[in-house]
């Protein structure tokens, strides 16, 4: 099963105030472990980023005013993810934003199977702080690299935390290394119990001697 762990930065919350996508950033899992497929884009959001989103993100108006527009890059994006299921902190203000997106160029809205990790965390650890960062610290995930919010180390880090909230060990290995490891191991003991050793003719001798010396002796 593929799975994309998702996360936007934006110019603010509220889209009713016309806040857009600033950043998007996409890690693809397969049988929860991290391929090297990942989408990673930075947005011209064609307005001015709010004082705390910049406080949150650091990509400041001239930085993000070089950058491509959603329409340019929405045709990868889409394919990136399509029939993949999401996997996001707090979906509904990432796919707001998406929506929003793809409704400003007159496009449908994304239709994904989406797995809410907010949701996963309120349900198994009621009354407690959810956030990615508290959710870090209570599964030990060093999130040091956090010193501001972007996307791909967000994505990295609820990778963890996801793997985390379904009672599922991080995998050390993916699985084809894990596959050729035991059929490496599989030959080495196939080829040991095929190994014969024949017994020379003098062992042979002394056996039948040891054997018609005991033999009355330990059963009679």
């Amino acid at each position: 099963m593929k799975e994309i762990v998702l996360d936007t930065e934006t110019t603010g919350i509220s889209i009713k105030e016309g806040h857009r996508i600033v950043e998007i950033g996409c890690i693809e899992l397969e049988n929860l472990v991290p391929t090297k497929n990942k989408f990673h884009c930075y947005l011209n959001p064609e307005r001015k980023v709010s004082e705390q989103a910049l406080k949150i993100h650091g990509y400041s108006d001239d930085f993000l005013s070089k950058q491509k527009k959603f329409n340019e890059i929405v045709d990868e994006f889409l394919q990136f993810i399509k029939n993949k299921r999401l996997i996001i902190h707090n979906a509904e203000f990432d796919l707001g934003h998406l929506n929003n997106e793809l409704k400003l160029i007159g496009s449908g809205k994304v239709d994904n199977e989406v797995i809410d990790t907010l949701v996963l965390a309120r349900d198994k650890f009621p009354g407690s702080q959810i956030s990615l960062d508290a959710l870090c610290k209570r599964f030990k995930i060093d999130n040091s690299r956090r010193a501001t919010h972007t996307a791909l180390i967000d994505c990295d880090l609820l990778a963890k935390v996801y793997i985390n909230l379904i009672d599922e060990k991080e995998p050390s290995l993916n699985f084809q290394e894990a596959n050729n490891e035991y059929q490496k191991k599989d030959k080495v003991i196939s080829e040991y119990f095929k190994k014969i050793v024949k017994p020379s003719e003098s062992e042979e001798k002394k056996h039948k001697e040891y054997l018609r010396n005991n033999l009355k002796k330990n059963y009679f």
